[in-house]
């Protein structure tokens, strides 16, 4: 079974009090933030021009790169996804061209992204408004009166090997390529998912002038796919947890489950610079205003928040097997278990 860490009721935060003290760490420092960008942005084009190079000059050798160049583009989505909730720079307009402008490197149409995300964050922890943003999660009790088809689809895309292989991979390659779900949403998204199309379709051209299609291909796919398929499973771990909150409408609450239905993904010094602190999901929910450097700030003067819904990075590698809601014991169960539970 999957470790949880619970905190007992009588020690837990109160949301709404915590909120209202982080608004303390919501203005983004400048400085720092154009150098979290060139520190991160730098070493990318430095090692992706080093790789292709590197193929292009027959040493193949130089795709061992492949994990360090798919973490920085990894980090350069943490950095527009701050830009989305408007926490990089105090200008939005700063955080507007950023966020388009990194989206052409991570094949994110920015502001086609930016409103699914909102809606993901307004909705988290909502049984009853499930489906924006998130991981698809039935309760048992839906998944026990779908037919036999309907179930084995659901197993599959539930499967780790769909969800952290096929399913990123679509997810940037096919689905980013149009404004799936806000296609009548107005031409503002239209336009995003377009112009981002059309300038990383530039990009890939220029290289593939420069380098070869072949040499363009055999690195910024699986470059690509490295920072997709990290990604993917850090927001899957960051809400698919066994005492997660989730709760249906009529007792819902914000705060409630900003702070409960996310983690805290306890990871070493390197994968937190790595992943930008995202890991730090509870606090990043509470407050998304927060820049993700000034996150560790947070847990340094809160240390109770180091121990609410913490995960390790074995925990967050066992909670895969969890798959259903169980509304009975309130908790995220395995397909065994809701079987067992049932005989």
């Amino acid at each position: 079974m999957p470790h949880s860490n619970i905190v007992p009721a009588q020690d837990r935060p109160d949301p709404r009090s915590l909120a209202k003290d982080l608004n303390a760490y919501t203005s983004p420092n400048r400085a720092r933030s154009v150098w979290e960008l060139a520190i991160t942005l730098v070493p990318f084009m430095a090692t992706f021009a080093a790789m292709l190079f590197a193929v292009e000059a027959g040493y193949y050798s130089g795709l061992a790169l492949t994990p360090i160049a798919g973490m920085l583009l990894l980090r350069l989505f943490i950095i527009q996804h701050d830009c989305g909730h408007g926490s990089y720079f105090k200008k939005k307009s700063w955080n507007r061209w950023l966020g388009r402008a990194m989206g052409t490197l991570t094949l994110t149409p920015y502001d086609c992204w930016q409103r699914s995300h909102a809606l993901h964050h307004a909705n988290t922890g909502n049984l009853d408004a499930r489906g924006f943003g998130d991981v698809d999660t039935l309760t048992v009790r839906e998944y026990s009166q779908l037919g036999w088809g309907n179930k084995l689809l659901y197993r599959l895309y539930r499967h780790p090997a769909i969800l952290m292989g096929l399913g990123p991979a679509y997810l940037f390659l096919v689905r980013h390529r149009l404004p799936i779900g806000l296609m009548r949403e107005g031409w503002k998204y239209w336009i995003s998912a377009m112009g981002t199309n059309l300038v990383t379709a530039a990009i890939l051209i220029a290289l593939t002038i420069v380098f070869g299609l072949f040499a363009t291909l055999i690195v910024f796919l699986p470059v690509l796919l490295t920072a997709a398929s990290v990604g993917v499973w850090l927001f899957y771990v960051q809400h698919q947890f066994e005492h997660a909150y989730w709760e249906r409408k009529k007792g819902w609450s914000f705060h409630e489950a900003a702070m409960g239905s996310s983690s805290y993904l306890a990871l070493p010094g390197i994968l937190r610079w790595f992943t930008g602190n995202i890991g730090i999901h509870h606090v990043h929910h509470l407050a998304s205003r927060i820049p993700f450097y000034r996150l560790p700030d947070v847990l340094k003067s809160h240390p109770e928040l180091q121990t609410f819904n913490r995960l390790s990075a074995t925990d967050a590698v066992r909670s895969m097997v969890l798959t259903l809601w169980d509304e009975e014991s309130g908790r995220l169960v395995s397909f065994r278990e809701a079987k067992r539970a049932r005989a």
